[in-house]
């Protein structure tokens, strides 16, 4: 089990890390603005207090350390994702990883920003209240799609 947690957390962080050189790429390239970390850290920060949906989550309170916060809940999410790919897909699939299971669990998790990370921005379902739904929809399953090349990656160095 603790083979699998370790795969899983270098997993994430690589997947992670994959995905954010894949926003600086963008940025540089053409010019695609990169997250803000500070707004999800803003979220996070508000969840204790018992508020998951805001209307517009810039007009909420700022928060001490939400940029930090916003990273560390970034990075903890894709160690989490990595974890559980890494237990669902078990020591047969680390030992000899193959990409598809990691493009298909990475495309399932763009529905945890969908459906609740986004709405509990006040961006709405999907992006829905963006000036650009689709466009938001399109660059979050590239951004997956890279994250499962990250984590599939994890996999193939982490070789159980």
């Amino acid at each position: 089990m603790a083979e699998i947690v370790i795969a899983g957390v270098l997993m994430g962080v690589l997947a992670t890390a994959a995905m954010d050189l894949w926003a600086l790429a963008l940025n540089r390239f053409t010019g695609q603005p990169q997250p803000n970390w500070a707004m999800p850290g803003r979220w996070v920060a508000h969840l204790p207090r018992g508020v998951v949906f805001h209307d517009a989550i810039a007009e909420a309170a700022e928060v001490r350390g939400e940029l930090q916060i916003g990273w560390a809940f970034h990075y903890a999410v894709g160690i989490v994702y990595g974890i559980a790919l890494a237990a669902i897909m078990g020591p047969g699939w680390l030992s000899q990883p193959t990409f598809l299971p990691a493009l298909l669990f990475s495309i399932l998790t763009v529905g945890f920003g969908w459906f609740l990370l986004q709405p509990g921005l006040g961006l709405g379902w999907a992006a829905s209240r963006t000036p650009n739904p689709w466009k938001v929809r399109a660059m979050n399953l590239a951004a997956h799609t890279i994250f499962a090349l990250g984590l599939w990656a994890g996999a193939l160095v982490t070789t159980v």
